[in-house]
């Protein structure tokens, strides 16, 4: 069924459901498996897997170089389906289609080409930025990469290195012999490298998000770039991959909580009808979860079309125009994080009011969703967008584009 017949509304594009279309029997067979990958903490090699044979990590580049050529809105579209089916997914790729985003803007042809070949290749690469430890938020990266033996070598440690574990490459953020922060590419296999799969966390279980060390891992001089070369619209872009995955995760909690209330046969003395499919009150809960989903897509996908004007903003020699426009990318992603994060936090509460006590037992995987939507909403805290917004608002102060966590200079 195509998005209409579903009544999320038309997705973005004309072009939109031909995109889809050879993507979903692929979303229908990770969502099948999406509740028992949860309950037993198996990871989600094979989902991957089945993305990377269909180009899925490609859909962002051009048609002749073997991607799917869609537009962000699109691309963020179908982020959202995949969320639906298992949002553990969504957050392993985010490193990778960041990455390739980057590839998409860099006006390196020589890079371009290179990357573009890989990726359209089914490659795809995973993050390593986080630092480990108590370090200051504003010093460089401890992890550097420097000269050793005539050759150059990548040393240091990261955490939460999401997607890692599943990828060809890893994207990691160091500091050079200069002081300058870089991005270095390097094989996920190369020797050296050592991904451990130690994420703790209550929520996104499956995203591999734990520690990645690197020791003297040799790095070819073309897959360092120095990090102020990288895409300006970059902090809104992974933004919105978080964004695309609540979005997506009030999809799943509204298909949970519809099937469960058509198939339940208790009800209670004191209900307004014999079958819960006939309560009015209980499918009012249900549509306000439903509604709550529609509005977390509408909202992101608006937002997503402020990421297509910065990128086309990049590619006009008009600097002051590109900056513009990164900074309404910036200021509508930040308005769209308080209200989606808070819509789809509220679901994932209010579905168990349709329910009766039996849909708290562990088989039933309703829990996942609360889990991961509180994990990704904890991602850049809203509480500070709030106050960014309100100082644009009333001061046209400008959004900060990067942010990075460490020990205060105190």
């Amino acid at each position: 069924m195509t998005q209409i017949e579903n009544a999320w509304g038309a997705g973005p594009g004309e072009g939109y459901e031909a995109l889809a279309a050879p993507f979903r029997p692929i979303f229908a067979e990770i969502a099948a498996e999406a509740v028992r990958r949860d309950l037993e903490r198996d990871l989600p090699h094979k989902a991957i897997r089945l993305l990377k044979e269909a180009g899925f990590g490609a859909v962002r580049l051009p048609v002749e170089a073997g991607g799917k050529g869609a537009s962000l809105p699109q691309f963020f579209n179908l982020l959202i389906e995949l969320s639906a089916a298992d949002s553990n997914i969504t957050q392993a790729l985010r490193g990778h289609f960041g990455f390739a985003e980057d590839i998409l803007n860099t006006k390196d042809a020589a890079r371009r080409a290179l990357w573009f070949g890989r990726i359209g290749r089914g490659e795809i690469a995973g993050n390593a930025w986080s630092e480990i430890g108590t370090g200051a938020a504003l010093e460089c990266f401890s992890t550097n990469v420097a000269e050793k033996d005539g050759r150059l070598v990548l040393n240091g440690a990261k955490y939460y290195t999401t997607g890692s574990f599943f990828a060809d490459w890893i994207d990691v953020g160091a500091s050079n012999a200069a002081g300058e922060d870089v991005s270095v590419a390097v094989r996920r296999e190369a020797a050296g490298v050592e991904v451990v799969d130690d994420w703790d966390g209550f929520g996104q279980t499956l995203t591999a998000s734990g520690t990645t060390t690197f020791r003297d891992v040799a790095v070819a001089p073309d897959d360092v770039v120095i990090d102020d070369d990288r895409f300006k619209y970059s902090a809104a872009f992974y933004q919105l991959v978080h964004l695309a995955t609540l979005a997506g995760i009030g999809r799943a909690i509204t298909a949970d909580v519809a099937k469960a209330v058509a198939e339940r046969r208790r009800t209670y003395t004191h209900a307004s009808a014999a079958r819960s499919s006939a309560d009015p009150q209980v499918l009012q809960v249900v549509g306000r979860i439903r509604a709550a989903a529609y509005a977390a897509g509408a909202v992101t996908l608006q937002a997503a079309a402020s990421l297509e004007r910065a990128y086309s903003a990049h590619f006009v020699d008009d600097a002051e125009a590109e900056e513009k426009a990164n900074a309404i990318a910036e200021l509508e992603a930040a308005q769209a994080q308080t209200v989606v994060s808070d819509l789809i936090l509220d679901a994932s509460t209010l579905l168990f009011d349709a329910l009766g006590a039996s849909a708290t037992k562990k088989p039933a995987g309703l829990d996942r969703h609360w889990r991961n939507a509180r994990t990704l909403a904890s991602h850049n805290p809203r509480i500070y967008k709030h106050r960014i917004i309100g100082d644009f608002a009333v001061n046209g102060t400008p959004p900060p584009y990067q942010w990075r966590i460490g020990a205060s200079a105190g």
